[in-house]
């Protein structure tokens, strides 16, 4: 099966990740919640598919295109 990266959009704070490995998604779920400048940026999957890996911890600071999590579709 294809692995799917999300990846972050921009330089932020992971303000909440919203699933965990295992977890199966739809596709355009909100599955990460950034903040940059006071304002939060939810963060979609892409597609369909089960959680393999979270990358990233709550309060971490994360670069533009940095792995989020891993999906396999």
């Amino acid at each position: 099966m294809p692995r799917i990266d999300v990846r972050s959009p921009m330089v932020a704070n992971v303000l909440r990740v919203l699933v965990a490995p295992g977890d199966a998604i739809r596709p355009r779920q909100e599955v990460v919640v950034l903040e940059s400048m006071k304002m939060e940026i939810p963060v979609e999957a892409p597609s369909g598919g089960t959680v393999v890996e979270v990358c990233v911890a709550e309060s971490e600071r994360v670069t533009e295109g940095q792995v989020l999590l891993r999906l396999e579709a």
